[in-house]
């Protein structure tokens, strides 16, 4: 056999022969045979004891005998037989395929698709990479990899699992007959490089004005609502949000999958948890805001309210739990409100649609608003102040916008950060802390990003 074409190792992201050419399945052929040898060979009770560094000089050496003995009839590159090393070697103690990407720093989220579909986000761009896995059973089998280190099961009477990996990455499998096209994985990456508030505005996230305000009104113990899309940044504000909040005070964190990263030494941390193999032994968020309340807060931070939760929530901004913190999933402000009071009808209790509006009126301060563009950058495109009730609705003024005003030759989003005139009713009570804020930040100050 003619040798085929070789390909480079080099760049991280094109380190396979492309999918669907003779190449490729040649590779993953060779790749199943010899990691297959190896479980054939391999005292797997003995190595499932030893770490990998432990064991991969061992494997290493029988590895590479492997390779020679394959080289005789299918040559392979010195970058082939290092990246196929590599593979085999993610096979028996990671992630397969996914190993690389999951070791880069630039990747957000992990998305696969199909077996031979994998697709992910850096700096809130979505792009397709070269990475592959053998087939449906391949695939399948890294999926119950991932949920067995957590103690849950994949399978056709339970063939969906959300999860979250000890590095607090965020996992979520779909497996047939729900997955149509065979298994579906999602990683939403945990950072442990936690932006800070500067970073938020050299990213031009929002402007240093905007900051300023955020975090007076934090200080002063406002009660703030995050509100966005998916991959809008919400976690992100929230922990900056949370970096205001004085020492002195007490915090109870609520989560639904850890993600928060607060720097206080004064911190609570609750995590619900999912019902065992049996269903059996729920925590929901609602249950675990009820018993925050018992444990003395300063302050209760729910990362975010999909439920129930929403009205202990709300009577607990109302029952002298200022400054609380929580998100949700909302396209707009007026949005975020209209998901609050349908949260709060989940819970069955019958309660008049006007004194839920007349709750989140005074419960909640301000509503801050952020946007994926469409270039991946994140904005606060609104920062809104909720002022009471007029006949049976809640009222609102903007006190920041961001004004979209089209697309650069690069594809960049422009637009300017402006601040609407209007002086909020909450900067009284904050000048009432201590804090002062200048009068002209809230003058018509146009900010061009």
């Amino acid at each position: 056999m003619s040798p085929s074409p070789t390909f480079d190792t080099r760049d991280s992201r094109d380190t396979r022969p492309a999918v669907g050419d003779t190449r490729h399945h040649e590779y993953q052929e060779i790749k199943s045979r010899i990691h297959q040898e190896l479980l054939n060979r391999l005292n797997l009770e003995r190595l499932g004891k030893m770490s990998r560094a432990d064991a991969e000089p061992e494997l290493r050496s029988l590895i590479v005998s492997m390779l020679d003995r394959e080289g005789a009839n299918t040559p392979l590159s010195l970058y082939e037989r290092e990246t196929l090393l590599g593979d085999v070697l993610n096979e028996l103690f990671g992630l397969g395929p996914l190993e690389a990407l999951l070791h880069d720093p630039s990747v957000s989220d992990i998305l696969v698709n199909r077996f031979d579909q994998i697709y992910v986000e850096r700096e809130g761009k979505l792009e397709a990479t070269e990475l592959t896995f053998k087939d449906d059973r391949h695939l399948f089998r890294i999926i119950e990899r991932i949920v067995s280190t957590v103690g849950r099961r994949i399978d056709e009477s339970s063939p969906m699992v959300d999860a979250r990996l000890a590095d607090g990455s965020r996992v979520n499998a779909v497996i047939p007959p729900l997955a149509l096209d065979g298994p579906v994985l999602s990683i939403r990456r945990f950072r442990t490089d936690r932006l800070g508030a500067q970073d938020l505005v050299d990213r031009e996230t929002l402007t240093q004005p905007m900051l300023d305000f955020l975090k007076a009104a934090v200080s002063c113990r406002l009660n703030v609502l995050i509100s966005g899309g998916t991959g809008a940044g919400k976690t992100t504000m929230l922990n900056v949000l949370s970096g205001f909040i004085s020492e002195r005070e007490r915090i109870v964190t609520i989560e639904d999958a850890a993600e928060l990263m607060l720097r206080q030494r004064h911190v609570v941390r609750l995590e619900t948890r999912p019902a065992n193999i049996e269903g059996q032994g729920a925590v929901k968020q609602r249950q675990l805001v009820i018993n925050a309340l018992r444990m003395r807060p300063d302050r209760i931070i729910v990362g975010e309210v999909r439920g129930e939760e929403a009205l202990d929530m709300l009577q607990a901004m109302n029952t002298g739990h200022d400054g609380s913190l929580t998100t949700v999933h909302a396209n707009g402000p007026r949005d975020a409100l209209y998901r609050l009071d349908t949260m709060v009808a989940m819970t069955n209790l019958n309660i008049p649609e006007r004194a839920v509006k007349q709750q989140i009126s005074s419960a909640i301060h301000l509503v801050v608003q952020l946007t994926r563009m469409a270039d991946g950058t994140r904005k606060v495109t609104a920062i809104t102040e909720i002022t009471g009730m007029e006949l049976d609705a809640v009222t609102m003024q903007d006190v920041f916008v961001f004004e979209k005003l089209g697309m650069g030759e690069t594809g960049k989003v422009k637009g300017s950060f402006r601040s609407t005139g209007i002086r909020p009713k909450c900067a009284q009570a904050i000048a009432a802390s201590g804090v002062h804020l200048p009068r002209q930040m809230f003058e018509h100050l146009q900010v061009v990003a």
